[in-house]
């Protein structure tokens, strides 16, 4: 239950929450944690509330069916999100998020402004993460397409290109070269 609490702090149904961790802990992959959970709250009665959970790798929006006996889950990665909004009205809140590819928006209303503010909150941090990730990513492709390939330590080329150039041996070397140029064009040997 010690676990359960650090889900609740937005006045969530505590039934509701248990019941969708319970099923999207089941779900959640290798180092992927749950973050945030909001719940839906209608003005009528709702005996089955919509829910969305944020974990740090998707958004994953939980819907009951057949009077909570079964549930639909649509999960999205982060870096298949583009946008997240939050639109406020009198009654609740609007969390919607807009895809990358194609543009599909989902959307989950009723929800307390205050979970809504929060789950905005985080989309907001993934996405600035994912914004940089896809610019680090155009930037390799764009590297790849130009025919270079990803430099990953230039600095102790550098450093050997100047020891090369100040060692004295080298000097000499194309002191030698150009001179032997030099008398091979004039004529001299």
């Amino acid at each position: 239950m010690m676990e359960l609490n650090k889900y609740l702090n937005e006045s969530q149904d505590p039934k509701t929450v248990e019941k969708v961790l319970k099923k999207i802990n089941e779900l959640l992959t290798r180092n992927e944690n749950v973050e945030y959970v909001a719940v839906q709250k209608k003005p009528a009665v709702n005996f089955s509330p919509d829910s969305v959970a944020l974990t740090n790798k998707r958004i994953i929006f939980c819907r009951p069916k057949t009077f909570g006996l079964s549930m639909d889950f649509q999960d999205f990665l982060w870096k298949e999100i583009a946008d997240c909004h939050i639109k406020e009205g009198i009654i609740g809140a609007t969390f919607t998020a807009k895809k990358v590819k194609g543009g599909g928006i989902i959307s989950m209303d009723y929800l307390p402004k205050s979970q809504a503010r929060l789950l905005y909150r985080y989309a907001q941090e993934r996405e600035e993460e994912m914004d940089e990730y896809r610019r680090q990513r155009e930037l390799e492709n764009s590297r790849a397409r130009a025919g270079g390939g990803i430099t990953v330590n230039t600095l102790n080329d550098k450093k050997q290109e100047t020891e090369k150039q100040n060692d004295p041996l080298e000097n000499l070397k194309k002191i030698k070269a150009i001179v032997r140029t030099g008398f091979n064009k004039s004529g001299r040997i």
